[in-house]
């Protein structure tokens, strides 16, 4: 891995080069935004990532836990960038249960179906609030 001569990374260069984000100012925005967590802590983009950190990420599309293996500040191919992390299993249990549930399903609706109407609204209320 192409790693500095003095071993220093930023976060947010380090999740870009993980390929956890499409841009490093996506994943500044993010850190700042307290989707990112270094050790069950808040941090900012500059922050200094170390070997053996543990970072929660959290995003529209998945949650994720994952142990600092490896640092880069360049981004390569995706077999490169998955050597520099290695997910937790309770994180892998949390996503295979998340797919099995489709929990990211709920409240999808069909796409032109419009805003439900007040007799759609008061039946959509009874149906979760009072059952």
């Amino acid at each position: 891995m192409a790693e500095e001569k003095d071993n220093k990374c930023r976060l947010d260069k380090w999740l870009w080069a993980a390929r956890f984000f499409k841009t490093r100012s996506l994943a500044s925005d993010a850190v700042e935004g307290g989707k990112v967590r270094v050790d069950t802590e808040r941090a900012k983009p500059a922050k200094e990532v170390k070997i053996g950190m543990l970072i929660n990420m959290r995003n529209k599309d998945f949650e994720i836990e994952c142990e600092v293996m490896a640092l880069s500040n360049v981004r390569r191919g995706a077999p490169e960038a998955a050597l520099l992390f290695a997910e937790t299993g309770v994180s892998k249990q949390k996503r295979e249960n998340a797919k099995l549930t489709k929990v990211d399903e709920i409240g999808v609706r069909e796409r032109g179906a419009g805003r439900p109407t007040k007799r759609q609204l008061r039946d959509i209320h009874k149906f979760t609030n009072k059952m």
